[in-house]
């Protein structure tokens, strides 16, 4: 099937379907055993990422139990980092783990010449993916956005209330700017290689822009968000693209007339009318079930899965979660919902 052809890809074009694509944030996870014992075989998450063979199998692994019409690239969004030479670890029960960057002298630690040799099995696997998959499933591939990025890059770890970088961000502009400035670069680079690869539709996660002022951010997610979207439809002309910047509030109605994308990806505590009458109204939508109500099943599952569905199926939409499974989710309340979706 021509990539055009796909659902997801139709949805992301503006067509509204009789019925709406779905696919799942972190639906290749920890909620899944065959997951779990892939993850155990792998060694570190590191390796598990930077091992085309294992990076392809957990992918996949959703896809032939659930049936999704989109499969993303089993990754994560610190690569870039990685790749750049900012040194990464993931330890068990804290998360990831960087030396940390907070100066523009510290900007000089890091560099784009050594990013493609570092991430090249992550290539691969998007390109094993575009071999495997099922003709109709679409192959996404994503990264983190800038700003979620550095927050990451400059706090050293995940942070509750971003304190240290939002003192760069906000106390010298001009300096975090080019660290920014550094991260559209890269993940231009980094997104074009994996569309080069095989990779259809783009993702790109901005976690923690709702961390910002209004003002901050426009300046940090939002102005990123739009080079790197320019960027890419000039190397890739009709790339559909989806941002998520999650946890915006009102702000997702500027995001969607600003940033460029063809899709907004919208998190749970978004309103389903406010969001039909002004994100919808000017680009396809993609959310926006809580992923606890997948832990729970049932009735309150299924009745939120229809509403959703009622309430923004008679525009270009896609369902998916308002944030990734979590580990304690049932596969089975999973296969009941993809079961929903497809109208089984």
């Amino acid at each position: 099937m021509k990539t055009d052809d796909k659902l997801l890809v139709r949805a992301l074009k503006g067509e509204t379907l009789d019925r709406p694509p779905f696919w799942f944030m972190r639906q290749a996870g920890r909620y899944l055993p065959e997951y779990r014992a892939t993850r155990q075989q792998a060694g570190s998450f590191l390796d598990l990422c930077y091992n085309p063979d294992l990076a392809t199998e957990v992918t996949l692994q959703p896809i032939r139990r659930f049936g999704m019409d989109a499969a993303i690239l089993f990754a994560d969004i610190l690569l870039i980092p990685d790749g750049m030479g900012q040194a990464l670890d993931y330890r068990e029960g804290e998360g990831p783990i960087l030396e940390p960057v907070r100066t523009v002298a510290d900007l000089s630690s890091l560099s784009l010449d050594g990013l493609h040799e570092r991430v090249a099995p992550v290539y691969e696997t998007v390109s094993r993916l575009a071999a495997e998959l099922p003709n109709n499933v679409t192959l996404i591939g994503f990264a983190g956005a800038p700003w979620t990025v550095a927050t990451y890059m400059v706090e050293g770890r995940g942070s509750r209330d971003h304190g240290i970088v939002k003192q760069w961000a906000y106390g010298d502009p001009e300096g975090f700017g080019q660290l920014i400035d550094l991260l559209v670069t890269a993940t231009v680079e980094y997104l074009s290689k994996q569309v080069e690869a095989g990779a259809e539709v783009i993702q790109l996660f901005d976690t923690w822009a709702g961390a910002l002022s209004e003002t901050a951010f426009q300046r940090w997610c939002v102005e990123p968000v739009q080079r790197i979207v320019r960027d890419l439809h000039q190397k890739h002309p009709g790339l559909p693209i989806i941002g998520f910047p999650r946890g915006v509030g009102a702000g997702y109605g500027s995001f969607a007339q600003l940033a460029g994308v063809n899709g907004v990806s919208l998190d749970w505590t978004v309103p389903l009318q406010w969001a039909r009458d002004e994100v919808q109204s000017q680009v396809t939508v993609q959310g926006n079930l809580d992923p606890r109500l997948a832990v729970v099943g049932g009735k309150a599952m299924e009745v939120e899965a229809h509403r959703i569905l009622e309430t923004l199926g008679q525009g270009p939409f896609v369902f998916n979660l308002g944030h990734g499974f979590v580990p304690e989710t049932p596969p089975e309340h999973v296969g009941r919902l993809a079961e929903i979706l497809r109208g089984d």
